[in-house]
């Protein structure tokens, strides 16, 4: 299989990377990490975080960038990514009102164009990143994800599939590889069990064929594998991540 590089989501070890930034990033290059996909900047100005990634050879692959702070300022948020030098911005959750259904869908979806194109201008490709409420049955029996990535408004826009929510969801998350193969330059690995409720876990410790996802994952195009877990019921941040990464190495 073709090897593809791995990026931590900073989410991941959000608390951690609040309080010590630079340290973070320096244990998550010598985990193994190639790269980041940011979520905030802590504090910093992006300057300060491109030079901290930099100097511990991370590469900034992608950025959480909620919707709204694209309505608020679509220009500077936009330029604040490119010069910390990332490739992709992702929106990370749309919902209510905004989403299928809802009263502001369709301003929502003219306004995901306008993004793309100022994003496309930067050098950078906007992704959206889905949950499993997006999942739900649309008009005609296909997913509202899928009606989502078959408007005409969105056709500049990429996934970032988050393959456990789509298992969690019902999907078959080798199938949607497959349904956007070229258009899922990043996908989020992320691994869980099913208890009482969903408890994340370390890739390679849950339901996630994480093995054969990764091969689809690579055939279907994708640029990078991103490592996602919200939360550590289970071990700390620091040993779920390392966990992970080498899981994802040694395949």
């Amino acid at each position: 299989m073709k090897k593809l590089p791995i990026a931590a989501q900073v989410y991941s070890v959000r608390d951690r990377a609040a309080a010590d930034f630079d340290g973070t990033m320096e244990e998550l290059a010598r985990m193994g990490y190639d790269g980041v996909e940011l979520a905030g900047l802590y504090g910093r100005s992006p300057e300060e975080v491109r030079a901290v990634l930099d100097r511990c050879g991370l590469e900034a692959v992608s950025a959480h960038v909620p919707y709204g702070e694209f309505v608020q300022d679509l220009e500077g948020t936009v330029e604040t990514y490119r010069s910390i030098g990332c490739r992709y911005v992702a929106v990370p959750y749309l919902g209510g009102d905004q989403w299928y259904g809802g009263s502001l869908y369709q301003e929502t979806l003219s306004y995901l164009a306008v993004i793309a194109e100022k994003c496309r201008e930067a050098g950078m490709g906007l992704l959206y990143h889905n949950h499993t409420h997006e999942l739900a049955e649309a008009e005609g029996g296909i997913s509202q994800l899928d009606a989502f990535y078959g408007a005409r408004e969105t056709a500049a826009l990429s996934t970032e599939l988050d393959l456990c929510w789509l298992k969690v969801g019902g999907a078959d998350p080798e199938a949607y590889l497959r349904r956007y193969a070229g258009r899922c330059p990043l996908v989020h690995m992320k691994d869980f069990v099913r208890e009482d409720k969903v408890v994340l876990v370390a890739v390679g410790d849950g339901e996630l064929d994480a093995g054969k996802a990764a091969v689809q994952a690579a055939e279907s195009g994708a640029k990078w594998l991103v490592v996602e877990q919200d939360d550590h019921l289970r071990g700390t941040p620091v040993e779920n991540m390392k966990k992970s990464v080498e899981y994802l190495k040694n395949l």
